[in-house]
Parts: structure tokens; C-alpha cells; sequence
């Protein structure tokens, strides 16, 4: 008998093409998919209880995602009239440059970019009013920081390439089960300095 832990299947992956990127750019469509795949498949009723709207909206827009392939039916599941969903993907990808040649898709990835926004900075506040609650350990460990670097385009891209990886080895390689886990969620933000401070080269 092999005493090696079962691998785990490689994560679904979606690369955004323009028309899911046009309809995913609505608020309560990022939070459903978002709601499916963190607590798995589901009702529109339990995800209108979720995310504080109602049947019929979820409804709506659940159908809407999986014209595009970003939800798809779980028939295991569902019972009679009763509709079960689930996420299609575990990851969903892309670069701003794709939508470079489409102003309607360009004006969506903007927009869900700056919804990602929102949500990380309601995410941070809402830590910072419930870390209180968490052990030492675990405040610790939670927490953000920042550094400098002066780096080509192409180096950067190699960093998060490198970074991610470090990130899916340690999920590899993590017991699900382990009663010590908890579900965390890990940014990776790289930005500009210029907006934020001037540069050198900048007169007053």
C-alpha cells in the first residue's frame, strides 16, 4: 500500500475572453462566482441568503454567468425543480492588454479591477475591526507590507510568476484537513511608484 498523499487535480483555469469579460463586470455576478467557488455549489435561493439579495436576482444573473461558461448546472445535486450551481473555474486569469482592441471589454476589466479594489480595502477594514478575535499566532501571521524595487517590465512579470508558484507549492502541500487550517486569502499587488510619489526627475 503507497503511503503517498493523493495529488491534488490541477486548478480549473479561465482566461477571460471579451464577452465574459462584459458580463462578469457586474457587482453581484463577481460575488456569485466568487460565493461558488469558495463555498462550492449551490441554490439561488442559499446564495440570495448569502450575499443579502434575492432569489430572483440570483436567478437572473446565475444565468447570465452561464451563458458564458462561468457557472454550469450540478445535475448530482439538484432534486426535482430545485438548481443546483457550481463555479466552472477555480482561477480566473487575464492581462489588461487583451482587451486592448475593444473599448466595451477594456471599460469591464477596468471596472472589475476596480472592484477587486473595493473589496480588498473592505476585506483590510473589516480585519482590522475582527483581528481582536484571533489568536496571536494567527495575528501574526496575517498582515501586508511593501517593498521598493527599481526592475524592468519583464523582471516583475518573473516575480509574480515566481511568487504564485511559491503560493500553489504551499497549497500542494498543505492538508486540507488539518484542524489547525483556516481559509485565507493571499493579494499580490504590484503598482507604480509615480502615483504616489514623484519622481526624480520631477521639478516642483
Amino acid at each position: 500500500m503507497s503511503d503517498e498523499k493523493p495529488t491534488r487535480p490541477a486548478p480549473r483555469t479561465v482566461r477571460l475572453d471579451h464577452q465574459q469579460v462584459r458580463v462578469l463586470a457586474h457587482p453581484l455576478r463577481m460575488r456569485l462566482v466568487g460565493a461558488l467557488r469558495v463555498n462550492g455549489p449551490a441554490t439561488a435561493t442559499r446564495l440570495a441568503e448569502l450575499l443579502g439579495t434575492n432569489t430572483g436576482a440570483t436567478s437572473y444573473h446565475l444565468r447570465q454567468l452561464a451563458e458564458v461558461g462561468m457557472v454550469v448546472e450540478d445535475p448530482d445535486l439538484g432534486t426535482g425543480r430545485q438548481r443546483f450551481w457550481r463555479a466552472a473555474h477555480d482561477v480566473t486569469q487575464w492581462e489588461a492588454s487583451d482587451y486592448d482592441d475593444d473599448p466595451d471589454a477594456r471599460a469591464a476589466i477596468e471596472w472589475i479591477e476596480a472592484d477587486y479594489f473595493r473589496f480588498f480595502a473592505h476585506h483590510a477594514e473589516r480585519w482590522t475591526a475582527q483581528r481582536h478575535e484571533w489568536s496571536p499566532a494567527w495575528r501574526d501571521a496575517f498582515g501586508m507590507g511593501d517593498f521598493f524595487l527599481r526592475i524592468p517590465a519583464a523582471r516583475l512579470e518573473a516575480i509574480k510568476a515566481e511568487v504564485f508558484a511559491v503560493l500553489e507549492r504551499h497549497r500542494d502541500e498543505t492538508d486540507p484537513d488539518d484542524p489547525d487550517a483556516e481559509l485565507v486569502q493571499v493579494y499580490l499587488a504590484a503598482f507604480p511608484m509615480s502615483p504616489v510619489l514623484p519622481s526624480t526627475q520631477e521639478k516642483p
